[in-house]
């Protein structure tokens, strides 16, 4: 059987790093003399004050809890000792009173802030390393290798919050060749996700499982058909999932079962040329086809690159509500690095867009046969 391998590993989540504290009391620094050399030249000492002691805030929004009772504690001192040193003689007195416990009032309050930051960081850092340790076992890592095929991508959900989105892929090393699969869930939303997993999961059992690619997509059909049930009991919509389901061997043909999904884009020499292929219905809707789903065959050669895509990267528009021209464009980058390909139609895309915002999920993956094939 031939096995899979991850070419990447994610980049770990790290938390919002505090300044250096030398920098942190440079800067303090900096500001106080600012402040004391503006009040000795404008004679107004208790008013300019009232600015330097909003420097605890600034540090309980960028510092650690340490850092910002360093910071409170400094500006308390500043304060008293220049209304001792320097105004001792003004008869605003009641100012002076005021400024000081002003200033001790916002210090404490900058300290309780920090600490309810630094808690509320930890948390959502805690929620992130789940979810993106989810991630990898839900949308494993690109790029993919397996003894036939190198698949590279991008992934990118319309929400950037969340890790997952209603686009789907994988690749399984089935003892028939390799399988790869992408997907669009009708729908966004958490109910989408759900059928995302559903139908991933079932993938990646039955492709080891079936030898025929009809009998995987039934198995998948079956998937999303359960999926409903389980949905409608809780009073969620139904979805279906487009899917394009590929399987590659050490033969120069594919094979493929189309269930709806936008047919892929094969770059070979410089040209662009989209596999005529037959399209059933999307996974969920086998039981209202008139005809089960059928295999298909096209060629592969070495040296060629198949583009699989969702219609997050078709259905792109520019302002003025032109789809962006994916053979056109995929042409112009056909000499790009294969590996660097998805990305750089992705961010083609993006920039054909200009300001108008990102209306769904995208997955763009490019898959060629592996180097020792």
């Amino acid at each position: 059987m031939t096995r899979i391998r991850q070419r990447t590993s994610p980049d770990a989540l790290q938390a919002i790093d505090p300044p250096p504290t030398t920098e942190l009391v440079a800067g303090v620094l900096l500001v106080t003399v600012l402040v004391e050399v503006l009040g000795v030249l404008s004679g107004s000492t208790v008013w300019l004050l009232g600015l330097l002691i909003f420097l605890p805030g600034t540090a309980s929004a960028l510092c650690t809890v340490a850092q910002t009772r360093f910071v409170a504690a400094w500006t308390t001192v500043v304060v008293l000792l220049t209304l001792l040193v320097r105004d001792r003689e003004s008869g605003h007195w009641l100012d002076r009173v005021l400024l000081v416990l002003l200033t001790l009032a916002l210090g404490s309050l900058s300290v309780y802030a920090c600490h309810r930051r630094i808690k509320r960081e930890h948390e959502m850092l805690r929620l992130r390393s789940t979810a993106a340790a989810m991630q990898r076992h839900i949308l494993r890592p690109l790029p993919l290798l397996t003894d036939h095929v190198l698949v590279s991508g991008v992934y990118e959900p319309v929400q950037e919050e969340r890790l997952v989105g209603g686009d789907i892929y994988d690749v399984v090393a089935s003892p028939w060749g390799t399988r790869i699969l992408i997907g669009d869930v009708q729908g966004k939303g958490l109910a989408a996700v759900g059928a995302a997993f559903a139908v991933i999961g079932a993938f990646r059992e039955a492709a080891h499982r079936e030898p025929t690619l009809t009998a995987l997509v039934d198995a998948l059909d079956a998937s999303v058909v359960r999926h409903n049930s389980y949905a409608e009991q809780l009073g969620d919509d139904e979805r279906f999932v487009t899917a394009l389901v590929v399987s590659v061997d050490a033969g120069t043909e594919t094979q493929f079962v189309n269930c709806g999904h936008i047919p892929p884009r094969l770059v070979h020499d410089g040209a662009v040329t989209a596999p005529a292929l037959d399209s059933g219905v999307p996974l969920g809707l086998a039981a209202l086809a008139a005809e089960p789903a059928t295999v298909g065959w096209f060629d592969f050669p070495t040296g060629s690159t198949l583009l699989l895509t969702t219609d997050g990267l078709t259905e792109t528009r520019a302002g003025d509500g032109t789809f962006y021209p994916v053979d056109e464009r995929l042409r112009n980058l056909a000499g790009r690095s294969r590996s660097e390909l998805p990305k750089a139609l992705y961010d083609d895309a993006r920039s054909f867009a200009g300001r108008a915002e990102q209306q769904d999920d995208v997955a763009v993956l490019s898959v060629r046969r592996s180097p020792h094939r």
